[in-house]
């Protein structure tokens, strides 16, 4: 149909002299004929069908795995058997981690028995942040002895000692007090159970005392280093393991005043002081925050009148709130007082919480009465709920009610005068919460939830070397008492003995040829929190460092494994039962651009003497079946020694990480010493290995096959073709370089920087698992995007793979995926090649233009993959780009068409920005460190005093400060929940057509499949301009919520398994020791560190 052309006058001569000279390009519509893009299509994958056939090997490697068919056996996987076996082996692994842990509390605790307290003692030791240090003298520094350190792979490389441990304290602690001297004098008996643990158990990682002093000897030992400002603000006190491993679980009520006369330093203090007993809870505690003054108020009104769970995202979230705290009006602390003590015990009548301790924490500088009314209605005589109250500033007026609130209702009394007391008195009240259990001499052992250690050096190099998901840790530890007759009633912690379980160790006993292509073993706790997931991402990026997320220990299992919206699996796990259930589900890959739909079986039981389970994921079909082959050791042997062949590293073909002589073999080589009997001691999965000998045998020929290609190889023709591959499911690989290494488009292929692209712990590579959902036979074609790319710049690679499949009586599993890897510019030739008519072509038959060519400017080629993504287009910027990005038009009527079709996708681990706002009240919470400058000030005058209450607010908050510089940073990115489309095509389409109406012009589009792949010829009229049509877009949005199902969502109770064992009373406690002016002992070290500061 013709458009309706409109001109004036003056434009007719011109208009004439175009139509005579340029007729064909004047239509309104160009027509497309259907046979010719047909032809192209069919000439274009003949051609590549050729290439990547010939030069992958794929046919022959087909035909070797169907000759041993008749050899093979293939055999269904009994999931349920197998995630209880796999349960059984880690339950064995961690029970050995409590045993070692076990000795060092029997150890700690005859140490102390056995000690006297010395106030006058004098003892050197190293001290890890001194160790080897040396004066201008070339003295070693004092408690900085010569410590030998040695690179220890067991240990991640890092610079260790093996044979002694050694000591690390916080800046604000003096590393000469008495009380620390005695404590580290004692613990020195500790040394020789941390070397015989090692040598007992040599998969044991660091193993630790952590001190109710403050001070944290670590084996094996290391050289402790200072952030950029020479402080260490490490306290082994604020650690998830050693405040779980003290007290039992809590639901806390915080109050605190919010009167005119907590303005300036006291509110600061307050608001620290709220920060940092925030810190001391966790996910299996319960909190919430009320704040008084002329009336009592929710720090945040959709609490009001509950307790949430206290993990990290509404400890931060409340920490942000009490920053916004004002204090202004006059307080009165009995309705507060009153309101908390209906939420504890609503809370505990309705079997919410934790059940077990319950406390209100009271925060205030003054208390005009002792609220003995309230007290007695609601708390005596049985005194369920322990009041700790914080007497803030340095008045001691009404410092006599405080302290009677607490000591009549076994809480403890702390005055905190300066910044720098905060830490000392709020750790106070884990301890008398630790009382019942040490006067039972209960040790219980708990386990943590996952975490990654970040405080030891090197951590930001470990975040990039390994997979995500396998870089967070457990801690397995258990409480140290004092087990004096004459101090029994105090109930005196000592501390806390722990050790490191990385869980990639854990998952080791979850082999992963085991699990087929896609499955994958997955661990989560009581509370429903994932402790390993291969979807777990806890890192993101933040310029170009990798930094943990603020929520990454808390992602709930139901936001990785989001189809299961009833929650039926989380529900079953949590409870700790065994059994399956099946789900169909949508698999991200290749950082969302794509998505596999599978149908996978979930298999799920407990870990005995843990709060952990286990889950075995084992997708539908061909996941479910494991092969078995069968080949002489002789023969599997010479096979592997060809050079082409390397193997999954991070499997574990052999148990190499024990020995110290083993250490430095690749799993490769140990196969090798293992089967030719070098090495007899080394133990090794023999399935497994049986499995790779086979593989070995069956793809051996692929390495003769290839060689005579590459020596035959025409440069002219065939010049583009880089690189063969192939994989098989016991992880091994095979590959051949067509030109000189040197010539290499992507060289990060294959190796430990595209780990995408070999076999993990957690997956196999993205070709192989890609190539196994697609028909056998034919081949996937996939482009990085250009934001991927190598370098940034434009794509220059084409990777090409398909599955390998054999059948046994009715069962088929892949054996293998085969591919290469071309030059995009090859694909281009061959492309424009193929997608033009030449001149005395007859077009008599034709409908439509002829001759044609995608060279002519009448007509725009696309050739893109299933997931719309542009491999080859006339203009090089569009190539990787997303096609609905550059013709919406199109890509639009190919949707409604139904030849692709949207899928949404979720993210619950996402980052989003938001802006930041500057204002008074979104000021970061103090460092403790940062806080000794208030601290050394009162020590000097009380003018100074004042200074601080009046003028150094300024101060602490100065951007100079890095603690400040660097929060500004964090606000800019926050988690959030995602949504974001994925289109797929439907191959039941092979071909369609289509006009899209654009105004004055009709645009006529074709689309052809190229056969034996995943991809499409697209042709496009160029003349018709629909720029009109918005284009389809790959945007992520974040999902927003109003507030009312925010609120919703935030009161939510999820399901959780509450730990089993609780100590929230002993009769025989002293309730009597009940607190007072707390001292600090502050570190030489840290008096001068306000005055440096003041100077910069």
């Amino acid at each position: 149909m013709v458009g309706t052309w409109r001109m004036g006058p003056w434009a007719v001569p011109w208009m004439m002299l175009w139509f005579f000279f340029l007729l064909p390009s004047a239509r309104a519509q160009t027509k497309i004929p259907l046979e010719t893009v047909k032809s192209w299509a069919d000439a274009f994958g003949g051609e590549l069908y050729s290439i990547v056939t010939k030069y992958s090997g794929s046919l022959l490697l087909q035909k070797k795995y169907k000759d041993v068919e008749p050899t093979l056996k293939i055999k269904e996987v009994d999931g349920l058997e197998l995630v209880k076996k796999f349960s059984e082996q880690m339950e064995s692994m961690l029970r050995r981690k409590v045993e070692a842990v076990e000795r060092l509390v029997e150890a700690a605790e005859d140490a102390d028995l056995n000690h006297e307290y010395n106030s006058s003692l004098e003892f050197d030791y190293y001290n890890s942040l001194l160790i080897n240090e040396k004066d201008e003298n070339d003295n070693y520094v004092e408690l900085g002895d010569e410590f030998i350190l040695e690179p220890n792979e067991h240990f991640s490389n890092l610079l260790v000692n093996t044979t002694y441990s050694d000591i690390q304290l916080p800046t604000n602690v003096y590393n000469k007090d008495p009380d620390i001297l005695n404590g580290v004098y004692m613990s020195e008996a500790l040394n020789p159970i941390f070397v015989d643990n090692f040598e007992r158990d040599p998969t044991l990682t660091w193993q630790y005392f952590g001190s109710s002093t403050g001070f944290f000897r670590l084996y094996p030992g290391i050289k402790w280093l200072p952030d950029e400002n020479g402080v260490v603000s490490f306290d082994c006190r604020n650690r998830g393991w050693y405040i779980q491993a003290a007290t039992s679980p809590k639901d806390i009520v915080i109050i605190v005043d919010v009167s005119g006369s907590m303005k300036g330093l006291r509110m600061t203090i307050a608001k620290h002081t709220i920060a940092t007993i925030l810190d001391t809870l966790g996910e299996n505690d319960f909190v919430n925050i009320i704040a008084y003054n002329d009336y009592v108020h929710f720090v945040e009104p959709c609490f009001k009148g509950i307790l949430v769970q206290a993990d990290r995202d509404n400890r931060e979230h409340f920490k942000q709130l009490v920053d916004e705290l004002q204090a202004k009006g006059v307080g009165t602390v009995n309705k507060a007082l009153t309101e908390s003590f209906k939420i504890l015990r609503e809370f505990r009548d309705a079997g919410q919480g934790g059940l077990c301790n319950q406390a209100i924490m009271l925060i205030t500088d003054g208390a005009v009465e002792d609220y003995e009314a309230v007290f007695e209605k609601y708390n005596w005589p049985d005194r369920k709920v322990r009041v700790f109250t914080y007497l803030i500033g340095r008045e001691v007026t009404f410092a006599p009610n405080v302290k009677w609130i607490a000591c009549n209702n076994k809480g403890y009394y702390t005055q905190i005068s300066t910044l720098a007391d905060v830490q000392e008195n709020v750790m106070e009240y884990l301890h008398v919460l630790s009382r019942p259990m040490v006067i039972n001499h209960d040790h219980d052992i708990i386990w943590t939830e996952a975490y990654m250690d970040s405080a030891l050096p090197q951590s930001e190099e470990l975040f990039a070397s390994q997979a995500q998901s396998l870089l967070l840790m457990t801690t397995v530890a258990m409480p140290v008492f004092s087990k004096k007759n004459e101090t029994r009633s105090h109930g005196i912690l000592l501390g806390v003995v722990g050790s490191d379980v990385p869980l990639r160790e854990l998952l080791k006993l979850a082999p992963r040829y085991k699990l087929g292509v896609h499955g994958y073993a997955f661990l989560n706790t009581n509370n429903g929190y994932i402790l390993s997931h291969p979807d777990l991402r806890p890192l993101y990026k933040e310029g170009k460092k990798l930094k943990p997320k603020p929520n990454y220990n808390s992602v709930d299992l139901s936001e990785v494994e989001w189809e299961d919206q009833d929650e039926i699996l989380r529900t079953a796990m949590i409870n700790g039962e065994t059994g399956y259930l099946s789900m169909d589900v949508k698999v991200p890959m290749d950082k969302g651009k794509r998505v596999l739909f599978l149908t996978n079986d979930y298999f799920f039981t407990d870990i005995s003497g843990t709060p952990f389970s286990l889950g075995v994921v084992l997708s539908r079909g061909h996941g479910e079946y494991i092969m078995l082959g069968n080949t002489s050791v002789e023969e599997g042997l010479h096979d592997l020694l060809q050079p082409d062949l390397f193997l999954a590293n991070e499997w574990i073909y052999c148990i190499t990480d024990i020995d110290p002589d083993h250490r430095k073999l690749s799993q490769l080589e140990a196969v090798i010493r293992f089967l030719t009997g070098e090495e007899p001691d080394l133990e090794c999965d023999e399935e497994l290995v049986q499995e790779l000998l086979f593989d070995a045998v069956v793809t051996a020929p692929m390495e003769a096959y290839w060689t005579t290609l590459a020596l035959n190889m025409s440069m002219e023709t065939e010049a583009g073709v880089e690189m063969a591959f192939l994989g098989t499911r016991a992880g091994l690989m095979r590959n051949v370089l067509y030109v000189g290494s040197e010539k290499i488009s992507n060289r990060r292929f294959l190796t430990q920087k595209d780990k995408e692209s070999i076999f993990t712990m957690d997956h196999f590579p993205l070709w192989y698992r890609r190539a196994a959902e697609h028909p056998p036979g034919s081949f996937i074609y996939s482009i990085v995007s250009e934001d991927d790319s190598e370098g940034g710049g434009l794509p220059k690679v084409v990777t090409v793979s398909t599955a390998v499949a054999v059948s046994v009586d009715g069962k088929m599993g892949i054996a293998a995926a085969v591919g290469v890897q071309i030059k995009l510019e090859l694909l281009q030739h061959k492309f424009w090649m193929a997608t033009q008519q030449p001149n005395d072509s007859d077009c008599s038959a034709l409908d439509g233009a002829c001759p044609l060519s995608c060279q002519d400017d009448i007509l725009n080629c696309f050739l893109i993959d299933n997931n719309g993504f542009i491999l080859i287009s006339k203009r090089p910027s569009e190539i990787g780009k997303f096609f609905g990005a550059v013709d919406g038009s199109v890509m639009t009527q190919l949707i409604n068409m139904g030849m692709f079709r949207r899928v949404t996708m979720y993210d619950y681990q996402a980052m989003c920005k938001v802006p930041y706002h500057h204002h008074s009240g979104a000021r970061p919470l103090l460092s403790p460190i940062y806080a000794f400058l208030a601290a050394v000030k009162w020590l000097i005058s009380d003018f100074l005093i004042f200074l601080l209450e009046f003028n150094m607010s300024s101060f602490w908050h100065s951007d100079n400060l890095a603690d400040a510089h660097k929060h500004k940073k964090h606000d800019s990115l926050q988690p959030c929940d995602t949504e974001y489309p994925v289109f797929v095509y439907e191959p039941a389409i092979k071909e369609t057509n289509g006009l899209i109406e654009c105004g004055d012009c009709q645009k006529m589009f074709v689309v052809q499949q190229i056969a034996s792949s995943n991809l499409l010829l697209l042709i496009t009229d160029a003349a018709c301009d629909c720029s009109f049509f918005p284009p389809v877009l790959l945007d992520v949005k974040e999902v927003k919520y109003n507030a009312s199902v925010k609120c919703e969502r935030m009161r939510s109770q999820k399901l959780r398994r509450r730990p089993d064992a609780c100590h929230a009373f002993h009769p025989e406690e002293n309730a009597q020791d009940c607190g007072g002016t707390a001292e600090v002992s502050i570190s030489p070290t840290l008096l001068l560190l306000p005055l440096v500061l003041l100077l910069q």
